[in-house]
């Protein structure tokens, strides 16, 4: 986990605390970025794309996966079966309206979606979104850093810690920096190569 810090007990709690909370938040952080790069549509037909679409179900938005299964029959389609009949307008509306570029078949029981292949053009404008997510998350991330760094600067100001537990605890906190906006930048390249695959 982290190194054994020498000094008392306190001091030893405040940085771990410190350090778990700012762990806690960039895996979280790293997670909603993945969620993101997961909406993006990529040459194949995923659920994902789907899971954030609100349905206006009964004058309330529901989500799309509270009101039916979505599976994947063929690479390029999917298909959306409601659990109740009285949904299939509605989602056939909202998917209609959203900005999957994608034209639903309602056959009255199920949905279907095919998904044309990317244009070139296409899949550049969609790697420059996937890449302001990624930015975004690398900013979160940073940000969690500064806010962590702040936390202990405080305490070696209130003599809670002292100075190399402070320089200790910030060398380790730029590592766990330093890993988690790698991750997402493997992630960033996964989801690059997925849109620019033919």
């Amino acid at each position: 986990m982290f190194p054994l810090w020498t000094t008392g007990g306190y001091s030893v709690v405040v940085i771990d605390d410190t350090m778990l909370d700012a762990m806690e938040k960039m895996d979280k952080a790293v997670e909603h970025v993945q969620n993101d790069f997961a909406t993006v549509r990529t040459g194949r037909a995923a659920p994902a794309l789907l899971e954030r679409l609100l349905v206006d179900y009964y004058g309330a938005p529901v989500p799309l996966q509270q009101l039916a299964s979505i599976q994947v029959p063929e690479a390029r389609s999917l298909m959306v079966k409601p659990h109740e009949r009285g949904a299939l307008a509605p989602i056939e509306k909202a998917i209609r309206d959203s900005d999957l570029g994608v034209s639903p078949n309602n056959d009255g029981v199920v949905i279907r979606l095919n998904f044309p292949p990317l244009t070139e053009e296409r899949r550049r404008e969609y790697v420059k979104v996937v890449k302001h997510m990624a930015e975004e998350g690398r900013v979160a991330v940073r940000n969690i850093r500064r806010d962590a760094r702040k936390h202990l600067e405080a305490a070696e100001k209130e003599g809670v810690i002292s100075r190399d537990d402070l320089d200790r605890a910030e060398k380790e906190l730029e590592k766990v920096t330093h890993d988690h906006v790698e991750r997402i930048d493997k992630a960033f390249g996964r989801k690059e190569s997925e849109l620019l695959e033919v």
